[in-house]
């Protein structure tokens, strides 16, 4: 039985499934590209199967993006997956009481006499005072020091560290045009312009991001070949639905440079012969 997918699995699968994306590649075509099936893709990208360590290398790298974000995640995955996140580490080996003869009881009939002290072993009082002497006077001195230090340790503070901040984005306006806003780090914190739901049940959403000046359409409860287009005063941006795959995930369309005030339309063309093509208008907030 397959063990219950993990917040870290899901994250991985969806970012495989971005990563998917953005190479533009097919099912069939990540096969030719790897060593793996068709079908072994199927299950990596839905997250019913953890793909392998080099699945995901490959994909990065077909995808040319670094792999050391999503090999951390494969890796808390794959110990959680495989059992060996929850495996306790093993106590220490309890050492045993060293086993010790009891001592002998004396005698009843001996009558054993106190030793003696000898004469060199009983102190000498003058030499003792003068060793307590000395301890006090080294107390005194040393908490006299840390009362003069203490203030100046308690003024002197290390700065706040700081949290690393998300990274910021890759382009701005006119450079966005026709990138992957997931690439470019737009799809950070971006306004939902508007979403609609189409007569076939999919749902269709507007984008914009400030930071990089730019807008993209997303499409999801799609069905294969569901196509979205997308126009703001430049040119216009398609997106498709290629296979069962994408139909599980968010499917959305490349970025165009939209301006405050900009109206963005979003088109949803179902694959159906008879579906009507259904358009969607929202503009940027000044």
């Amino acid at each position: 039985m397959t063990p219950e997918a993990s917040p870290e699995r899901t994250r991985l699968t969806a970012a495989l499934r971005e990563l998917r994306t953005r190479t533009g590649l097919s099912l069939a075509a990540l096969a030719e590209r790897t060593p793996y099936s068709k079908s072994s893709w199927e299950r990596y990208l839905n997250g019913r199967t953890l793909p392998p360590r080099r699945a995901v290398q490959d994909l990065c790298r077909l995808a040319r993006e670094p792999e050391g974000r999503l090999l951390a995640l494969w890796e808390i995955a794959e110990s959680q997956w495989s059992g060996r996140a929850a495996q306790p580490a093993p106590a220490p080996p309890s050492q045993p009481p060293p086993s010790e003869p009891p001592p002998e009881p004396p005698s009843p009939s001996s009558s054993p006499e106190p030793p003696q002290k000898p004469a060199a072993a009983r102190p000498d009082r003058r030499r003792l005072a003068t060793v307590l002497a000395s301890v006090c006077a080294v107390t005194v001195g040393g908490v006299t020091a840390a009362l003069v230090l203490l203030p100046h340790r308690q003024n002197t503070t290390d700065p706040p560290s700081t949290a690393p901040s998300a990274p910021g984005p890759r382009c701005r306006g006119a450079t966005c045009e026709g990138q992957d806003p997931i690439h470019m780090f737009c799809g950070a914190g971006p306004d939902t312009l508007t979403t609609e739901r189409t007569s076939t049940g999919a749902q269709v959403e507007l984008r914009y991001s400030p930071r990089c000046d730019a807008s993209w359409a997303r499409m999801w409860r799609t069905s294969v070949g569901d196509r979205l287009e997308m126009t703001a005063d430049g040119p216009t941006r398609h997106a498709e639905v290629a296979d069962e795959v994408d139909t599980r995930s968010y499917v959305y369309t490349v970025m165009t440079a939209t301006r405050p005030g900009t109206v963005v339309r979003a088109c949803f063309r179902p694959a159906s012969a008879d579906g009507e093509r259904e358009c969607v208008d929202a503009r940027v907030a000044g």
